[in-house]
């Protein structure tokens, strides 16, 4: 069974698109490429059980394992040494992309407090595009009793398309709820 989204883009999104830009081949239409999910976590040096729980929650989101992430060199400001462990993230691709994309529009941000839409200036400049969520306790897969830290995340969006303007069409077409 494909996920509801990708059906969506096959349907309603291209045309659209080639509508808009006026694509001449449909394979020249932007689509998603990967979501990359990535939870920092500085204060892990010091208590590595937040890792665990860390990990636990953002493979219930993801709905696949993540990596932990170490840290490249030193730096003595934030106490941190080569291969300390100081976060950890996920790259969803296919079905798991728009499934996971699908949660995050419809369930998840309207449950975020004073919500009043996405900024439309967090493209990178190449199509892709970056949020941050302050808290992981707006995904419903996440028990509220067993979260012992609120832990926030940067998702990103890695889109095909050659240009921000392009790009923020994609996600509008997909349902994003971007900002007026």
């Amino acid at each position: 069974m494909a996920a509801r989204l990708k059906e969506h883009y096959r349907r309603t999104v291209v045309p659209a698109m080639i509508k808009e830009f006026g694509y001449r081949n449909p394979m020249a239409v932007p689509k998603l490429e990967k979501i990359t999910i990535n939870m920092g976590l500085g204060e892990a040096s010091q208590n590595p059980k937040l890792m665990d729980s860390a990990v636990q929650e953002l493979a219930l989101i993801a709905g696949q394992r993540p990596v932990v992430t170490r840290a490249r060199k030193s730096i003595a400001a934030f106490k941190l040494r080569t291969g300390m462990t100081i976060g950890c993230m996920v790259t969803i691709r296919g079905e798991r992309m728009y499934e996971f994309l699908d949660r995050l529009m419809n369930v998840a941000l309207p449950r975020v407090r004073d919500f009043r839409g996405l900024s439309t200036k967090s493209f990178d400049g190449r199509g892709n595009y970056t949020l941050g969520l302050r808290d992981q306790l707006v995904f419903p897969e996440v028990d509220y009793n067993k979260v012992d830290k609120v832990k926030g995340m940067n998702i990103t969006i890695t889109t095909t398309a050659k240009t921000d303007a392009e790009a923020l069409a994609l996600l509008r077409h997909f349902g994003m709820p971007f900002r007026q």
